[in-house]
Formats: structure tokens, C-alpha cells, sequence
């Protein structure tokens, strides 16, 4: 569990410090009341939301490759991808009315909430993001996605 850094509004935590998260390379915690992790990639911190947006799966477990010039967390679940920087969904179709034209890759917008992450004397804070509206990995943030993950590893577990 993380410690909030302040007790004003900014939603900042502190989550580790600088070098045990580079040794872990993925960290999940609780911070606050969303459950995220946080990534260290190539010399680079990010934080999402733990849960993926299209059916929960763990991206702690997530792939990270480079799809459309744009660095992606690849959901071990089905396969979604989400870039660490912005949580767009992004997917690779093509146009079945244009046959010869190859497969491109298209965005589905933001999906997955993203966190900033900062670095202050060899510690890790993240702060929570406060973009407004509703974004689809908050359903696993709140109590009836919670309710389906738990459900989902009790079945898991029985098997």
C-alpha cells in the first residue's frame, strides 16, 4: 500500500523507491482507492490502472512492445493493447472494400486511465490522474468490477 505524500487534493503518493521499482521492473499496489501498477520500461516510469479496460486481465503480466511508432502494455488476457503514455486502444484492421490496401492501425481512443509518475531523491511518487469523465478501466476500479474479478479467480481457482 502506498502512502500519500500530502494532504491536499493532488492525489500524490509515494509508491517505492527509485531502485527497487527498476529491479522489479513492475510494481502493483493500491494508492489511494484505484488499484494501478507501475512500469519502469527502458529508462522510463509509467503508471495505469491495474485492470484492463475490455475484461480485467492482469497487466502486471502484459508484454510491452512497440506497436505504431507508440510503446504498448499488450493485455495477456486477449491480447489488447494499450500505449503506457496516453491508455489509448489501439488495433490493426484493414478495410475488406480495399483488398489491396495492407492492414493499418487505428485507435480506439483513451481506454485505460493513466497515472503520473514522478521521481524526488531516489523515490517513485504517482500522482492519480483527475481527468474527468469516465474512462472504461474505471469499471474495475469501482465495487461491482471488483465484485467480477473476484468471481472471476474464485471460478479460476476451483478449476
Amino acid at each position: 500500500m502506498a502512502t500519500e505524500e500530502n494532504g491536499d487534493s493532488s492525489r500524490c503518493f509515494l509508491v517505492g523507491k527509485k531502485t527497487d521499482i527498476i529491479e522489479a521492473k513492475r510494481i502493483n499496489l493500491t494508492v489511494g482507492d484505484r488499484d494501478i501498477i507501475v512500469i519502469h520500461h527502458q529508462g522510463t516510469f509509467y503508471s495505469m490502472d491495474q485492470h484492463c479496460y475490455h475484461a480485467g486481465g492482469p497487466l502486471l503480466n502484459g508484454d510491452i512492445e512497440e506497436f505504431n511508432s507508440m510503446l504498448c502494455i499488450v493485455c495477456p488476457k486477449h491480447k489488447y493493447k494499450m500505449s503506457l503514455e496516453e491508455g489509448e486502444g489501439i488495433y490493426k484492421a484493414s478495410n475488406p472494400k480495399e483488398p489491396e490496401q495492407p492492414a493499418r492501425w487505428y485507435s480506439k481512443g483513451i481506454k485505460q486511465r493513466v497515472h503520473k509518475v514522478t521521481e524526488v531523491d531516489g523515490n517513485i511518487f504517482v500522482t492519480l490522474s483527475d481527468c474527468p469523465g469516465w474512462i472504461e478501466s474505471d469499471y474495475y476500479q469501482g465495487e461491482k468490477g471488483r465484485e467480477e474479478l473476484k468471481k472471476a479467480l474464485a471460478e479460476k481457482s476451483n478449476c
